[in-house]
């Protein structure tokens, strides 16, 4: 038996944020730091992680060392607030995401107006990231208030929504089905962008952005059939007048359309999040140096399975014939059964309620690191 007090082993910690209670690198120090308790010369590698829903700018700027830009900018419901981006000097290289600036988490639940929420804030951000000289800009989608196919984001960027009596109005959500004209700016030169997204789901119809997003926004069934019917016409339009119809394309319904946005008025390419991260991070190359890989999440369940970060880490690691442990706030038993890792470990240590193990996290996920150090032995 390896003696692991003497001899370093290698272990790759990359765990994706415990939502609402860790981002993930604080997750990735909890568990270094239970480790190190038990394995004090093991050689820690941290890759905290994310896809292409919050979490994915800071998980990119701690990778590539870059800094926080903050801008002036506004909410989805139009409310003036401080949002940022990360920002590589170097490269000119802008990274942000939706939640920054038009996310759910800034919307209290008494607040959320689905009909009136955009992504004008968004926008805001690229055009910012654009005047600074972006070459290149990687937006993560997930986390929206909003359901308006990116129609706010293209106003911010220059693009004009006329009605039929060819006047300039807001184009929000509940109105978009009184567009007639969308004229696209003529001294607007845009960088490459990237839109990492790590869902499949096409604008419109039973698995479009309304349909499915729509009421964790606070659409109700009437609101969801106008927004899908607000959507269809966006579509339509953009396809009179801008020459191109991404309403089918999969990733087109993330962030509440704002795929679709991203396509049409920024001839974006769409990526899958854990793709941009795993790239970045040379996660394979890591991975295959480790002894042992370490991941994680809030909740491990069946979405976890369908594309998301600790399932993207178990795979790489299967494919290295590395061991995968992922710790878990919550794990479902889909997960339990789906063979996915080779150990799922709760972090809890006894009896909580929701609101007890969030507010405890870091150390409830500590000590479950260290108790797992304790039972592991390597060959």
């Amino acid at each position: 038996m390896l003696d692991v007090h003497r001899i370093p082993v290698r272990i790759l910690i990359a765990p994706d944020k415990f939502k609402g209670s860790l981002s993930a690198p604080a997750a990735a120090e909890a568990i270094a730091r239970g480790l190190r308790s038990v394995w004090p010369d093991a050689q820690l590698d941290l890759a905290p992680i994310a896809d292409g829903g919050e979490g994915f700018t800071e998980a990119l700027k701690v990778a590539l060392g870059a800094e926080w830009v903050n801008v002036a900018s506004e909410d989805a419901l139009g409310r003036a607030i401080v949002a940022r981006y990360a920002w590589l000097d170097g490269e000119r290289l802008a990274i942000l995401e939706i939640s920054e600036a038009s996310g759910l988490h800034r919307i209290a639940p008494h607040e959320r107006d689905p009909l009136r929420a955009d992504t004008f804030g968004t926008g805001i951000l690229i055009a910012h990231a654009i005047a600074r000289g972006a070459r290149r800009i990687h937006v993560g989608l997930g986390g929206s208030a909003t359901t308006d196919g990116g129609a706010g984001m293209a106003r911010a960027l220059g693009f004009r929504f006329l009605d039929g009596e060819g006047r300039d109005f807001p184009a929000a959500p509940g109105a978009l089905q009184s567009v007639a004209q969308i004229v696209r700016p003529v001294d607007r030169v845009l960088p490459e962008i990237f839109a990492a997204c790590d869902v499949q789901n096409p604008l419109l119809g039973e698995r479009g952005a309304a349909r499915v997003y729509g009421p964790q926004k606070g659409a109700d069934a009437a609101a969801v059939a106008l927004l899908d019917r607000a959507l269809t016409r966006l579509a339509d339009v953009c396809a009179a007048d801008l020459g191109c119809d991404h309403r089918d394309v999969p990733g087109s319904g993330a962030a509440g359309g704002l795929g679709f946005g991203l396509l049409t008025f920024c001839n974006a390419k769409i990526r899958p999040g854990f793709e941009m991260i795993s790239e970045t991070l040379h996660l394979g190359k890591r991975i295959a140096a480790a002894d042992l890989v370490i991941t994680g999440e809030g909740r491990i369940d069946d979405q976890t399975l369908d594309g998301k970060g600790p399932a993207g880490v178990a795979a790489l690691a299967r494919s290295a014939g590395r061991l995968v442990i992922a710790f878990g706030g919550a794990i479902s038993a889909v997960a339990e059964d789906s063979g996915v890792f080779d150990a799922l470990i709760p972090i809890a240590d006894r009896p909580l309620t929701v609101a007890e193990a969030m507010a405890e996290a870091a150390p409830l996920l500590e000590r479950a690191s260290r108790r797992t150090a304790q039972l592991i032995r390597f060959p």
